[in-house]
């Protein structure tokens, strides 16, 4: 198959909120891509950097880094080597984002050695999980070494500090000055065992089916959250989850694929083909530890950060939610959808500040997915069938009040057009199993009376001025 071909098939899925296996293939592979070029591109900006940015040593421990990767790439063929692995994991996007600004911008030198001390320790990570001996010094950063996959070693110590770091049949040694040697023993999968207290191992939770790999639960990587924003959407800090709130998520997973599958087979395999990670977060501040939030980062391919979900049902509705935008924002970056520009004046019904057409298309495309979902749910499970329907009906009254300006937009590109109107097909579709009257009447009211209020808030048009 050409790749019009393949862009053709997967415009045409995509817009009914599917994916077949090719399809999502595609996109991982675009992404995964997408990833390399990019860490391609900060090694070659440090090579082009001025010595006074970036010194000679540095360039030449990056180098070594890249050789220790390289070594790690070579003991398994494919996609899958250790170090590929470390490569594609989604926080490596941030990082290298990071590490191009502070090679690329004169304020970037007082973060770039910090900046490239955690590419150090992505490197040694990558290569013990290749089992390839080797001995290196690593850099602690605010008391805290992280070894991605692996755990993270607390200093005690403020500041930086210097680590020696050997691997030796799957055994590591950490050595830091004035302070006790901490052995580690490497686990299968993710994590590595210590019985010191200093060493805190990298958890996961288990695959989503059998045989499916184990997905991390990462509370410990650096890069895992954005910077702090004090927008009113944005997310909610980091969590360091202890062992009860850990048990929570493992609850809460263990029913997840029933609960995905019951919504449709192709929730469950469009989670197990794009989700690399979920982070913790802590509640919304405000929210006396009981809201929740979740969300997905476009340049985190992979991650999903979510508050602790208090139900499989909930988890399972969760990632209905963020894997559409995972899946959007990757054909995004596949193919142009739209020219839009950034301004906030668009109505969507499940926020009351106005949205940017790419973040309305975002809200629309994710809400249409939960509205097959709970749909098709309601037609499966009878002990849930008023609650799901209620929950469809919502959704679906949403979307249908969004898609008309996404459809009537001039700023679509072919493909665009394309996507939008299979988006309106897809929810005419929905529209032949329609939920019990009285739900669909709540559903309806409530998006009109959001409606009415949102327009109530908005700032008058000043006045076309006279010629």
């Amino acid at each position: 198959m050409t790749v019009p071909e393949a862009l053709d098939r997967a415009l045409a899925e995509l817009s009914r909120t599917e994916g077949g296996p090719e399809t999502l293939a595609l996109l991982v592979r675009d992404q995964d891509t997408r990833r390399m070029l990019l860490l391609r591109a900060v090694l070659d900006a440090a090579e082009a950097a001025d010595p006074a940015h970036c010194p000679p040593a540095a360039k030449r421990r990056l180098r070594e880094d890249w050789a220790l990767l390289t070594a790690a790439d070579r003991t398994t063929d494919g996609p899958h080597s250790p170090a590929r692995t470390r490569l594609t994991y989604p926080f490596t996007g941030p990082w290298a984002r990071r590490c191009l600004t502070a090679l690329t911008t004169p304020e970037g030198a007082r973060e770039l050695p910090m900046e490239l001390a955690y590419f150090s320790a992505l490197a040694a990570a990558a290569a013990a999980r290749a089992g390839l001996p080797f001995s290196t010094g690593l850099t602690a950063r605010d008391g805290l070494l992280c070894l991605p996959s692996l755990g993270v070693l607390r200093t005690g110590r403020t500041g930086s500090a210097e680590i020696e770091v050997r691997h030796k049949n799957g055994r590591l040694t950490l050595r830091g000055r004035g302070a006790s040697d901490v052995h580690v023993r490497l686990e299968q999968g993710v994590g590595a065992w210590s019985g010191a207290p200093a060493w805190t191992p990298a958890h996961a939770l288990p695959g989503l089916l059998p045989g499916a790999a184990p997905v991390p639960l990462d509370d410990l990587d650096p890069y895992r959250t954005p910077p702090r924003d004090p927008g009113r959407f944005a997310f909610s800090g980091p969590s360091g989850p202890d062992h009860a709130e850990r048990k929570r998520w493992l609850q809460a997973w263990s029913g997840t694929a029933q609960a995905l599958r019951t919504g449709g087979e192709q929730r469950l395999t469009e989670t197990i083909a794009l989700l690399r990670c979920l982070v913790p977060l802590a509640p919304p501040p405000g929210s006396d530890g009981r809201g929740s939030s979740s969300g997905t980062r476009r340049e985190a391919f992979g991650a999903l950060l979510s508050t602790t979900p208090a139900t499989p049902t909930a988890l399972a509705a969760t990632l209905v939610h963020e894997m559409q935008h995972t899946k959007l924002a990757a054909l995004g970056e596949l193919v142009e959808l739209h020219r839009a520009g950034p301004e906030a004046r668009y109505f969507a019904p499940w926020r009351p500040d106005p949205r940017p057409y790419d973040g309305l298309l975002h809200g629309t495309y994710a809400h249409l997915a939960l509205a097959g979902h709970f749909q098709r749910t309601a037609l499966a499970e009878p002990a849930r069938r008023e609650a799901a329907w209620a929950e469809h009906a919502r959704y679906h009254a949403q979307v249908a009040a969004a898609l008309p300006a996404l459809v009537a937009s001039p700023d679509l590109t072919p493909a665009g057009r394309r996507f939008v109107d299979g988006m309106a097909a897809a929810h005419e579709r929905l529209s032949a199993r329609p939920a019990p009257r009285g739900h669909t009447a709540r559903a309806q009211a409530y998006v009109k009376a959001v409606r009415t209020l949102w327009a109530q808030r908005q700032p008058p048009t000043p006045p076309i001025p006279n010629r």
